[in-house]
């Protein structure tokens, strides 16, 4: 990253062009997961996350995040509702810390991170959620219908902000375009996309 953002200098472009890279939930301590407010990095790489973090702050570039309230919802094991997972009229949940109210699994995910960044000394970060979708196929929660739900009503969310960051638009991109049906790992894995291989047809009504 630091060699990249050097050359780009160098070029005289750093002020156009960010360097970053993105993040898997794991980065985050699973004891430390829920409720957002007690988001903190896994200890085995705080010193990692505290240089890239440094470099982000100094650079002005966002953190990046992969974010997938359908991995957390499946190794749940029935302890999230799916209409929580899914953007869904549900009961929510309040964070005993911040006392903010959660009412879908993506931004109490989103903010973990964010809660994370700032007990690391790194609050005023801007995060950009760089892949995130719901499976059509491939697991008994992947459907067709479930699939359209969520990104659907992920885009209905997303202008609105988090609890804890309100109104504040969270750049977002929806994985996937096309089901990429040469991938390996679960049999989910070949199901995220909008459209099937072919890049001809929807598997799902879905609009922007």
């Amino acid at each position: 990253m630091s060699n990249i953002y050097n050359a780009l200098q160098a070029a005289g472009l750093d002020g156009s062009i960010h360097v970053s890279t993105p993040n898997a939930m794991d980065v985050i301590d699973s004891s430390k997961s829920f409720p957002p407010s007690s988001g903190a990095f896994s200890t085995s790489i705080q010193g990692q996350m505290s240089s890239i973090l440094n470099f982000l702050s100094t650079t002005g570039a966002p953190f990046l995040a992969n974010v997938y309230p359908f991995f957390a919802y499946i190794g749940a094991g029935g302890s999230i509702s799916l209409q929580y997972a899914l953007f869904q009229q549900n009961p929510g949940v309040t964070d005993s810390g911040s006392g903010l109210h959660y009412s879908n699994l993506f931004d109490a995910q989103v903010d973990t991170l964010i809660y994370a960044m700032a007990a690391s000394g790194y609050g005023s970060i801007p995060v950009v959620v760089t892949e995130t979708g719901w499976p059509h196929a491939g697991d008994s929660s992947a459907t067709t219908q479930n699939a359209q739900a969520y990104n659907s009503n992920l885009v209905a969310s997303v202008p609105n902000g988090t609890p804890k960051k309100p109104n504040q638009l969270i750049s977002t991109y929806i994985f996937d375009l096309f089901d990429e049906n040469q991938k390996g790992g679960a049999a989910y894995e070949t199901s995220f996309g909008i459209f099937d291989p072919s890049t001809q047809t929807k598997n799902y009504d879905f609009s922007f």
